[in-house]
């Protein structure tokens, strides 16, 4: 995903028309032009989607926060102590 948060598309993939964005990135519909913003190129340039197709993108994930630790919390001090079990 760019800057912005919208998603970026492989100008390798697609036709010269959907780079220019008059047709759709989904579909590869001209008429009517396509008019939903789906994403932007590496170039910054925006691809557009045709109304059917933009409900079938993927929304963009928001910026990944790193996991939190298994433990949060005070350091454990104390050393672990194994415990053999006892058979008789």
């Amino acid at each position: 995903m760019g800057q912005t948060g919208e998603p970026r598309f492989d100008p390798g993939v697609l036709s010269a028309a959907q780079c220019q964005g008059d047709a759709c990135v989904v579909c590869h519909k001209k008429w009517p032009r396509p008019r939903v913003r789906a994403g932007l190129l590496p170039d910054g340039q925006g691809v557009f989607a045709c109304d059917d197709c933009a409900p079938a993108l993927p929304n963009p994930r928001g910026p990944q926060r790193p996991a939190e630790p298994a433990r949060a919390g005070r350091p454990c001090t104390r050393r672990a102590t194994a415990v053999m079990p006892v058979f008789d």
